[in-house]
């Protein structure tokens, strides 16, 4: 896989029948390791180790309903009232992180209203606060505080 621009991480990955595993530590299972899940792999790595995020709090691929239109959110922390509290959306590196990718995290984030959220590539990672009341978003050097 691709090296990113985000910490290492300590994982195991497994060959079965020709195609390649990484195990999940929140889903506690092996899962098909894609370009994209080897950047949502890293970036729960990161939310867990340098960040502190309990795995508790944490819910992968969760479904949501968009315009009727079942969709999946790909990394939703929730805060200690089990509020939708930051969302991420995770790209492959080879999909370029932007205003379409944005656009979509926040049409996802219109049902979830997390405040904070959150679009990476694994080569780019862009965080925001988001505003509801007033629709504006305000790009963050980094990621937010625990809850």
């Amino acid at each position: 896989m691709q090296k990113l621009n985000l910490p290492p991480i300590a994982c195991k990955i497994t060959e079965i029948e020709g195609k390649t595993f990484v195990f999940d530590i929140l889903r506690k299972k092996n899962v098909r390791l894609t370009p994209e899940e080897w950047v949502r792999q890293h970036l729960v790595h990161l939310l867990i180790n340098q960040f502190s995020f309990s795995k508790n709090l944490i819910k992968l691929e969760g479904g949501l309903q968009y315009e009727s239109l079942e969709k999946r959110s790909d990394i939703v922390v929730y805060d200690r009232e089990a509020k939708p509290y930051f969302l991420i959306e995770c790209k492959a590196p080879e999909v370029a992180v932007s205003k379409k990718t944005v656009a979509q995290a926040s049409r996802y984030n219109k049902v979830l209203k997390a405040p904070f959220m959150a679009v990476s590539n694994g080569l780019k990672t862009y965080c925001f606060e988001m505003n509801f009341e007033t629709g504006d978003s305000l790009q963050m050097q980094g990621f937010p505080p625990l809850p």
